[in-house]
């Protein structure tokens, strides 16, 4: 069975973003990846695993407008392979499955796969950080 974990934005300035999830809803930094062009930043109620993922793009000096950021949904699975399988068998197109790594160490292995609407939903596997 899938389980919903995290939402992705993109903002501009991560301090605004942080403070303002932390005093809207009580979100606090759960981790933070900082990729050079990029920082990933998840932020996560003390009493929920689902989290918000804030993507700053360090080049970026103008506010996104609605439409122009890149987001998406993710759930994760026991077994990535055999649902991408699945996903291909029933006619649903996913992306081809990928691996990404922070500082030497794996990270995430995962697919994408577009809704109807042209939405993008993450499909990750069950290990490390996302569980």
């Amino acid at each position: 069975m899938a389980k919903a974990i995290h939402s992705m934005i993109r903002v501009l300035e991560e301090a605004r973003s942080v403070d303002f999830y932390d005093k809207a809803f009580g979100l606090k930094v759960a981790d933070r990846f900082d990729f050079g062009g990029f920082v990933l930043i998840y932020l996560r109620s003390p009493d929920a695993d689902f989290e918000v993922e804030l993507t700053v793009n360090k080049d970026r000096t103008e506010p996104y407008q609605l439409g122009d950021g890149y987001g998406h949904i993710a759930f994760v699975v026991d077994d990535l392979d055999a649902e991408h399988a699945r996903f291909e068998s029933a006619g649903l197109s996913p992306k081809p499955v990928k691996e990404m790594g922070f500082e030497g160490k794996p990270l995430a292995k995962f697919f994408f796969v577009d809704d109807p609407d042209g939405y993008k939903i993450e499909v990750l596997q069950r290990r490390g950080r996302y569980t």
